[in-house]
């Protein structure tokens, strides 16, 4: 490994993100009963069936093979018998709007339960979640109807139920409610088709929200936009939201896939997974497309693809493994939470009976841990009962440890970071976005630089002097296929801001960028940054690729594609670890003492101008010429928005033979915002030879009060 290129850079690229909602009172309260560890447990004879009538001596419970001592212990006795099915008419309610000069009433909210004490005596708890972000209208009108249908004619005695949404916010729509009519006229609300959108999204005022119910609001509107983490975080949201209820919980979660949009992080979807067991909750995932029937050459809700994939099979293959991959992760979460998957099923409804089959009667045992070390590992839990039983014991195997910023020494902080890099329970309470390029400096040699995005409301300042700083740690590790480590970086870099930047910071966003040197091949990153100001550490990894560009002799050999809104002087850097000009000098994105800062997000304001930057290896050459005809267009659906003139080039780069640097730049203010696909497409006359790429990007509105930094 080489480090090519440390920095840090403040991107304005960010609109004012709605106004973040208040710290929930059960937040704290979940907190200052972090060492209360709640355990449920299934007690069955041979026969499946519940052994009632234990006590608390009964149990033997042990953390890591240390004897604890039970402090919480109850019974939960849940009654199967269906309730007497209904039929609630459909009817259309005006909507009722405030009076001038009044504010809309916020729901009251409701106390959290002590310590251990269990509010909903016998009755088991369920929550219907709709992920309306991934969800086409059709899919949420089949999920609204499943719901209903279940609550109408399969709901139970013991059943108590809740309603979650989630499409830029996650809000609980009801609390636990046995009240049928009530949860159905609170579905039957619902606005078809919201969230469905990603430019919609993007666009909704933070004004016309209401806060007053709001459980979970992505850190920024930019930062999320196609990033698989906001739905993987609205979900970890919500498990620590139900933590403070000890008894067992299971939650619903209608979805049509969570898919993989080329930010996607692993660690977020390990941290869900550990907030679910920790609350004691278990994923019942339902894909809410049913049973799908893949046609080869698309259905009507798409153009078809063209080309000859069509015919070879590709294609077909690429929808298939696309689709596999949505489904992937929320067979991922109902596997490691306990619960189960919903998938390839026309009754949706199948979810929630399935939820109902398995939480049947259970004890809730609880003790407080005799190792309160907030040290993030993993603490395995033991649950006996007497021999004679000969009983067959259901409960989660253990739970990851709190962790906390204390006053560590210079020697701690070091040790936790080395320590974090290999833990089990990924931190993630600092969002971080990633991007990864590869560019080729010669035959089996490239350069792969790594952009992270950290949104600036996360970083917290402390004034120097002058100035506002902040100092931030950043370690990273490469490992290939084999497991090895091929790459590793380590750096402490302080960011010094005027006070004029520093009240900006908030809606602005800090770009760490940092590089290594790699064979062609496929590797894992692990990436770490912590803020040292409050302690607040991210984790983001991911899966990467690096091509061998010398293997493809059927098209153009292309490096990556970078888009950006941003093309700033090397001085103009926040913060730096290191100045090499030697490297500088070499690496693809500076040129003459000006640096291309990737846009991680794809997301861009319309008063702002489109960077794209690639490199073409290896071109055909008469003459010791080439001849490479570069464009770029940005569609709109099928319409094209825009075109550049074509850009021909025949001389390398300098210093970097067989490379020729394309660069193009296109102004975004006469665009709409919306969603729209940047093409480039590049054309080897000599060599007979092209290729294409398409990306998906963002246009925003103009922030009016945003200023550049």
């Amino acid at each position: 490994m080489m480090r090519r290129f440390l920095s840090i850079w403040i991107t304005c690229t960010l609109t004012l993100p709605p106004p973040q909602p208040a710290q929930q009172p059960d937040q704290a309260v979940f907190r200052a009963a972090a060492n209360l560890v709640i355990v449920n447990v299934n007690v069955r004879d041979k026969d499946g069936r519940a052994i009632e009538g234990l006590k608390k001596e009964d149990f033997q419970l042990s953390e890591d093979g240390k004897p604890q001592l039970v402090s919480v212990f109850e019974f939960q006795q849940l009654d199967d018998t269906r309730l007497p099915a209904i039929s609630m008419p459909e009817t259309k309610e005006p909507a009722k709007q405030p009076e001038a000069g009044k504010a809309v009433a916020a729901k009251p909210e409701i106390p959290p339960p002590a310590a251990g004490e269990v509010r909903f005596k016998d009755k088991r708890l369920m929550v219907l979640f709709f992920d309306l972000t991934s969800m086409q209208a059709a899919e949420q009108v089949r999920t609204q109807e499943a719901a209903i249908r279940f609550l109408e004619t399969q709901m139970t005695a013991s059943d108590l139920v809740a309603l979650m949404t989630f499409s830029q916010q996650l809000r609980m729509v009801e609390e636990f409610t046995g009240d049928r009519e009530t949860l159905i006229r609170a579905i039957r609300k619902f606005s078809t088709g919201e969230g469905s959108e990603l430019a919609g999204e993007a666009e909704t005022p933070a004004e016309e929200e209401d806060e007053s119910d709001v459980l979970f609001t992505a850190d920024d509107s930019e930062f999320n936009i196609f990033n698989t983490d906001n739905k993987l975080s609205a979900l970890e949201a919500a498990a620590r939201q139900l933590g403070i209820y000890p008894e067992k919980k299971a939650l619903i979660y209608f979805s049509s896939g969570v898919g993989k949009t080329g930010v996607e992080n692993h660690s977020q979807l390990r941290a869900t997974t550990n907030a679910a067991l920790r609350a004691n909750v278990s994923v019942y995932a339902v894909d809410a497309r049913g049973l799908v029937a893949m046609a080869p050459a698309g259905d009507v809700t798409k153009a078809s693809p063209r080309g000859k994939k069509l015919f070879s099979g590709q294609e077909m293959t690429r929808q298939r493994q696309r689709f596999q991959d949505q489904q992937e992760t929320l067979y991922t979460l109902a596997g490691d939470t306990g619960g189960k998957a919903l998938l390839d099923s026309n009754d949706l409804t199948l979810g929630m009976t399935q939820a109902q089959r398995d939480i049947r009667s259970y004890y809730i045992l609880g003790y407080y841990s005799s190792n309160p070390t907030p040290d993030g590992r993993f603490r395995r839990i033991t649950v006996k009962t007497a021999d004679p039983l000969q009983a067959r014991l259901d409960y989660r195997p253990g739970y990851y440890a709190p962790k906390e910023w204390k006053q560590f020494t210079s020697i701690d902080k070091e040790r936790q970071l080395e320590e974090a890099m290999h833990l089990g329970n990924p931190a993630t309470d600092m969002a971080l976005a990633l991007e990864i390029n590869y560019f080729r400096f010669d035959k089996g040699n490239y350069f792969i630089p790594v952009a992270v995005k950290i949104p600036g409301s996360e970083i917290t300042l402390a004034r120097k002097g002058s100035s506002e700083t902040a100092e931030l740690d950043f370690i990273g590790q490469v490992r290939d296929e084999k497991n090895r480590v091929v790459g590793t970086v380590r750096d402490a870099i302080r960011v010094r801001l005027t006070e004029a930047n520093a009240a900006l910071l908030a809606r602005r966003q800090l770009q760490y960028d940092t590089g290594f040197q790699l064979s062609p091949g496929a590797y894992r990153l692990k990436f770490l940054a912590r803020e040292n100001t409050s302690g607040k550490m991210g984790t983001f990894e991911t899966r990467f690729t690096v091509p061998d560009l010398a293997a493809r002799n059927d098209e153009v050999r292309l490096s990556s594609v970078v888009w950006s809104s941003q093309r700033e002087p090397l001085s103009a850097q926040a913060g730096a670890a290191q100045k090499q000009k030697k490297l500088e000098a070499r690496h693809p994105l500076i040129q003459n003492g000006f640096k291309l800062a990737p846009s991680v997000t794809r997301v861009f304001r319309n008063d702002q101008r489109l960077y794209v930057y690639f490199e073409v290896y290896d071109a055909a050459k008469e003459a010791e010429a080439a001849s490479v005809t570069a464009s770029m267009a940005l569609y709109r659906g099928r319409k094209k928005a825009f075109e550049s003139t074509p850009v021909r080039l025949s001389q390398d780069r300098a210093g970097r033979p067989n490379t020729l640097a394309f660069q193009f730049q296109a102004p975004l203010e006469p665009l709409r915002p919306g969603e729209y696909t940047c093409q480039i497409t590049v054309i080897d006359e000599i060599g007979r030879k092209f290729s294409f790429v398409r990306a998906p990007i963002i246009v925003q509105g103009e922030a009016k009060s945003a200023k550049p930094l």
